[in-house]
C-alpha cells in the first residue's frame, strides 16, 4: 500500500539538495504541498520545485537562513501566505563545519555549526508549534545523525549540535503530545550527498568508511525520504519523542562484527 499524505502543507528546510532534496521530491509524490526552503542554492530548490509541479504536484522555493530568527518568521509567514499554514516541518538545514580539533577551532566557527543545526532547529520549530498547537495536529521531524550518539573527532561542535537535537526532540514531543503534535527524529549514517562526495568518490576512503558500516555500503537519500514518509504520516500516529536511525548498523559497533 501506498503512503499518502495528501494535501499536507510541508516545509523542508535544507531543502535544495541531499536528504533535503530527497524529502521533498517524496513528499510531494505521496500529494504533500511543498515549500522547498535553501540557504543559498536558489537555482537547485527551483529546479526541484520545477519538477515538482511537472509532476502535477504544488510546490513553491524560499530563501531562508535559518540560524536567523527574523528570516525564518518570514519565512513562516510565507508558508501562511501561500498554504495557509503548516502540517509538517522537516528540519533538514545543518552544516558539519571545518574538521578541526576543539582547541584549535576559532569560536566563530564552533558558534556557526551549533546556530545553523541546533538554533535552526529551534527557530523552525518554535514557529510551528505556534501554529500547530492551535491546530491540534502536526509533524515536526529534525533531521539529526549517527553522531548524536558517536563520537567524532575534529567535529565537536556537530555532535554536540545533533545531541541537542535529539534532546530537543524528546522534550519538546513531551510538550507537545497533549496538543496532538508529534515530534521525531531520523538519525541518517553515511549517506551519498554532495556534502560528502570527497569520500564517496574516492575508492581508499570508500573503504575505510564501509568498515564502519556493517551493510558494508554507502546509503542513499532515497531510503532515507522513505522512512521520512513514514515516520510524517498516520502510519506513525503512535510514535513521537523518537530518534529513526537510518545507517546500516553503523551505531551497532561494527568492529564488534567479527568478534570481541
Amino acid at each position: 500500500m501506498d503512503i499518502s499524505i495528501k494535501d499536507k502543507r510541508a516545509l523542508i528546510t535544507g531543502g535544495s539538495g541531499g536528504i533535503g532534496s530527497a524529502i521533498a521530491e517524496v513528499f510531494a509524490k505521496a500529494g504533500a504541498k511543498v515549500c522547498v526552503s535553501y540557504h543559498s542554492s536558489a537555482d537547485a530548490a527551483d529546479e526541484i520545485v520545477k519538477e515538482i509541479k511537472a509532476g502535477g504536484g504544488e510546490a513553491f522555493s524560499a530563501k531562508a537562513d535559518v540560524a536567523k530568527r527574523e528570516e525564518v518568521e518570514e519565512l513562516f509567514s510565507k508558508m501562511d501566505g501561500i498554504f495557509g499554514g503548516v502540517d509538517i516541518l522537516v528540519n533538514c538545514a545543518g552544516i558539519d563545519g571545518k574538521r578541526v580539533l576543539t582547541w584549535e577551532i576559532a569560536p566563530e566557527e564552533f558558534e556557526k555549526v551549533i546556530m545553523v543545526n541546533l538554533m535552526g532547529t529551534f527557530h523552525c520549530s518554535r514557529e510551528a508549534l505556534r501554529r500547530m498547537v492551535g491546530q491540534k495536529s502536526g509533524v515536526i521531524l529534525n533531521v539529526s545523525s549517527v553522531h548524536e550518539v558517536i563520537p567524532w573527532t575534529g567535529h565537536t561542535a556537530y555532535t554536540v549540535a545533533k545531541a541537542g537535537m535529539a534532546m530537543m526532540t524528546q522534550s519538546i514531543s513531551q510538550e507537545a503530545a497533549e496538543h496532538g503534535v508529534r515530534i521525531l527524529a531520523i538519525s541518517p549514517g553515511a549517506i551519498r550527498t554532495p556534502i560528502n562526495k570527497d569520500v564517496w568518490s574516492d575508492p581508499e576512503q570508500m573503504k575505510d568508511l564501509n568498515t564502519k558500516i556493517p551493510m558494508n555500503r554507502i546509503g542513499e537519500p532515497d531510503e532515507v525520504a522513505k522512512v521520512a514518509l513514514m515516520m510524517c504520516s498516520d502510519w506513525a500516529s503512535y510514535m513521537t519523542g523518537s530518534s529513526v536511525f537510518v545507517d546500516g548498523g553503523m551505531i551497532n559497533y561494527p568492529s564488534f562484527q567479527k568478534g570481541g
